[in-house]
Parts: C-alpha cells; structure tokens; sequence
C-alpha cells in the first residue's frame, strides 16, 4: 500500500486541535500565513479538516463560512515531508465538497499558493470584492492593509 492510499481525510476533533496548531503556527512562523492561537483553533474546530496518516495528523484546512453564499478556506497547511506530493490539493477537494453540503455557493482563498488554487479552478480578484473579510479578520492582521496575499474565488457547484 503506498502512502497515498494511506491518507485519511477527515473532519476535525478537538484532541486534533494541538497537532493542527502545531502545524499551522510553524507556517506561520515562517511568514507564509496567519498564526492561530489554539483557542480559536478550539472555537473553529468544526471548521476543520485534517489529514491523518497511521493515527498522526499531518495536514489540515478549515472552511470557515463568511456569509449566506461565501466562505473561505483558510489554514491549509502541511507538514515538511508531504509538501508537494498532492495531499494538499486531497484536503482542499474535501473542502470544497464540505462547502457544497453546507449549500455555499462561492468560496475564496488569501494566499500566496495561487497555482494550485487556480489549478482547482479558482479565478483571481481583488480583494475589494471581500467586504465581509476585510471587515471580519483583516483588520485584525499584522499585515493590513499591505497584504501582499493573492485573492483567489471559485463557484461552488
């Protein structure tokens, strides 16, 4: 069996909170996204997916729903070693497919892995076009109003 036949996406437990932090808080370390403290990773754990191999989380994303017909995917992150091998885009259809049954028509992304987004059919925009974003969690970065993140939108169908 190969690794990848080995990879289990599911929807996020609150005893996963700690891996997810731990991964997605070493990007952030790195400057490539926004640190998440573990008690909104608790508060958002419904929001998440992980990616397990063998019993150990090695992946995760969240799908936090903005409004009526918009969320975002946020907090896609991988270990190291599984950088680059596909899982990423494994959790991110996952993803997708959770936002198709909550009935989100439009989800958009920040961030600077624009091929693999457009890759899943994600469009370029301006982030003008995201009121309730800029409003919600923008303010609140370290990086606003210089963002150097693209703004990435795809139909939900």
């Amino acid at each position: 069996m190969n690794a990848e036949t080995q990879m289990i996406v599911r929807k996020a437990v609150v005893i996963d909170v700690p891996a997810i932090g731990a991964i997605v808080n070493y990007h952030a370390g790195k400057g490539i996204m926004l640190q998440r403290p573990l008690s909104r990773i608790y508060e958002n754990v419904r929001d998440y997916m992980v990616l397990e191999s063998g019993g150990e989380i090695v992946g995760c994303g969240a799908l936090h729903v903005m409004w009526d017909d918009l969320a975002e995917i946020r907090a896609v992150a991988l270990k190291e070693e599984y950088i680059g091998k596909g899982f990423g885009r494994r959790i991110l259809e996952a993803l997708l497919d959770d936002a198709k049954s909550l009935g989100v028509r439009k989800v958009f992304v920040l961030t600077y892995s624009v091929e693999l987004f457009r890759y899943l059919g994600f469009s370029d925009i301006d982030k003008s076009e995201l009121p309730h974003k800029i409003w919600s969690d923008c303010l609140n970065c370290v990086h606003f109003p210089d963002c150097d993140e693209s703004a990435l939108m795809r139909s939900v169908e």
